[in-house]
Formats: structure tokens, C-alpha cells, sequence
């Protein structure tokens, strides 16, 4: 999969255009950021009374109500949470120009069918693969993070050039801008949300933590142990690879992860990663995600509140403060 860098793109698609950014969020505020940085006239659309107003003002970035926002744009982005992408869409549709170009960062809304696009507008992704605020410190270092494009529906025949063009204004060509789908970049990232980085990692940290306290250990060398060292070793992984943090570490602890890790993620862990995965693309934890928000988060809410209470949470204040 060849990568699209600056050099390659065309920014014409997107000069002397408006981009509309709906939400100011993770990803909102640090892609606004850099598309006016980029010399790109750019309007976020907020709620009255937000509290992102504020923060916006301070950025120097003008906002404007929603529907406002989208009638005055020639590409909408929608980076407002997911679940809440549906009303905002019934929302500005009216507003939307003929022909104008609706952009996502997450594939969710399309995927599972919150949003079902006018015909004659062109739909397409620009993927940032990290967090906002790494997104806005790249830009400010010069450099940028990698993403993935998708175009689902081109109703101009320039829906490619536009994500493309999109990408580079908001620094991700800088890295390498990969060609994807809205299903593939979904899926795989609800999968990993779920399976990997999000949902397991931190239950083996804290299963990790309570195994050692339990059998007598102080909660301050569990902590170290178990959650301390994560991030020397995503930084190994990072700069060298998996194989290459493995001969970077000791043979004492090598060793033990050759012993230890295939009897954590064993056949039946694999099983029920594969599981999720199904349950994924059948469309239930969309389903879920549309329940938690018209109940009020109530699952949400308590997973936080219990998060909060751990033990592990306690040892952190302890050593940090």
C-alpha cells in the first residue's frame, strides 16, 4: 500500500474553499488548528452555549451556529462524537450546498447507516491514526501523522482530490495518507478499541496490579511493575518494532515473555477477540452505542466512577501526586 505524501497531492481542491468543522473536540479543535494554520478559511460550527466557545475564541478560530456553519462551507466536517452525528445530519442537511462535500474522521456513521448522505454530495474520510493533541503538536514540529482516506460517494468527481487535499492542509501527508474504506478503517478501529489497545490493555495492567497486591506486594512496586513500564515499552515498539523491543530488553525478561504471554493470550483469548470482531461487523456494538446515548451514558457513567475507585488509581496518586 503506497502511501500519498505533499509532494504528490494537489492542495488546489481545497483553495479558496470553506471548510465547516462541526464539534471542537479531540479531533475538531486540532484540525482546525491546522487548517487555518495551512492558509485554509475554516468555521467551526458549535452549539449555543457551548463550552468550547471559549476555547476557540482563545485559538483565534471564529465560530458560528451549526446550521450557519454548513450553509457557508463547501466541505462539512463532522467530528462531534459519533453517536450524535444522525442529528447533527438531520440538522444541517437543509443547509447543505449542492454538491458540497461531507468529510469523517471515523467511519462509524456511514458504516452502520446513522447517516445516509444526499445524493449529490460527496462523502469522503480523512483518518488521523492517533490522538488530537499528538495530531496538533506534529504539525507545530513540522511533521505529521499518518491517516487513512476513503471516498464513499463521489457526486462531483472530486471527492478523492478533496480528502486528499484535506489530508495535506491538516499535516497527515507530511507522514503518509493510506488508501482505506470506511468499513476497513471502522472496523478495524472499533476492533482494536474493544480487543487490543483500549479494552484489553488496561484490564491486564489492572489484573496484573491486583495479582501482585494480593500475594503481598505493596501497591507502589505492583504499580511500577505492572503499569509503570508500559510506556518504555510502546516506546521500544514504536521505534523498533515488536521483534526489535524483544532483542532490545534482557534474556531474563525475554525469556519470560516467550514463557509467560502465549499463556495469557492463548487459543481461547483468540477466540474471543475473533468474537468481538463478529460482533462488530454485525453491527451490535453500533446498536449499543446508539442505546448508551439515548439513555443517558448510564454504563459509561459507571465504568467511570468504578475506574476512579481502583486500587491501582489509589497506588498512581501515591507515587505521582
Amino acid at each position: 500500500m503506497d502511501a500519498k505524501r505533499d509532494n504528490d497531492i494537489d492542495p488546489a481542491p481545497l483553495q479558496g474553499r470553506r471548510v465547516a468543522i462541526i464539534g471542537y473536540g479531540n479531533q475538531g479543535r486540532p484540525q482546525a488548528m491546522n487548517l487555518r494554520d495551512s492558509g485554509i478559511d475554516v468555521v467551526v460550527g458549535l452549539r449555543s452555549g457551548s463550552s468550547s466557545a471559549t476555547r476557540a475564541k482563545s485559538d483565534g478560530i471564529v465560530t458560528v451556529p451549526i446550521p450557519q456553519a454548513a450553509s457557508s462551507a463547501d466541505v462539512i466536517m463532522l467530528l462531534a462524537p459519533d453517536e450524535t452525528l444522525a442529528a447533527i445530519y438531520r440538522e444541517i442537511e437543509p443547509e447543505l450546498r449542492q454538491g458540497a462535500a461531507l468529510g469523517f474522521s471515523h467511519g462509524l456513521a456511514i458504516r452502520f447507516g446513522f447517516i445516509l448522505p444526499r445524493s449529490d454530495l460527496d462523502v469522503f474520510m480523512v483518518a488521523p491514526k492517533g490522538p488530537g493533541t499528538a495530531l496538533r503538536s506534529l504539525y507545530e514540529a513540522g511533521k505529521g501523522m499518518v491517516a487513512l482516506y476513503a471516498v464513499e460517494q463521489d457526486a462531483t468527481g472530486g471527492a478523492e482530490g478533496i480528502a486528499l487535499a484535506y489530508g495535506r492542509a491538516i499535516g497527515c501527508a507530511r507522514a503518509g495518507l493510506l488508501a482505506s474504506t470506511f468499513a476497513e478503517e471502522c472496523e478495524a478501529d472499533l476492533f482494536n478499541e474493544q480487543a487490543v489497545v483500549w479494552g484489553a490493555v488496561p484490564e491486564i495492567l489492572v489484573a496484573g496490579f491486583d495479582t501482585l497486591v494480593q500475594a503481598g506486594f505493596s501497591e507502589e512496586v505492583a504499580y511500577m511493575e505492572c503499569v509503570g513500564e508500559l510506556k518504555l515499552i510502546a516506546d521500544l515498539i514504536e521505534s523498533r518494532g515488536i521483534a526489535g523491543m524483544r532483542e532490545a530488553i534482557s534474556n531474563t525478561a525475554e525469556l519470560g515473555a516467550v514463557i509467560g504471554g502465549p499463556r495469557i493470550v492463548d487459543d481461547g483469548a483468540r477466540q474471543r477477540m475473533g468474537e468481538i470482531l463478529d460482533e462488530i461487523r454485525s453491527g451490535r456494538f453500533a446498536d449499543a452505542l446508539r442505546d448508551e446515548e439515548a439513555t443517558g451514558y448510564p454504563r459509561l457513567r459507571a465504568a467511570r466512577a468504578t475506574a476512579r475507585n481502583l486500587a491501582v488509581e489509589a497506588a498512581r496518586r501515591k507515587l505521582v501526586g
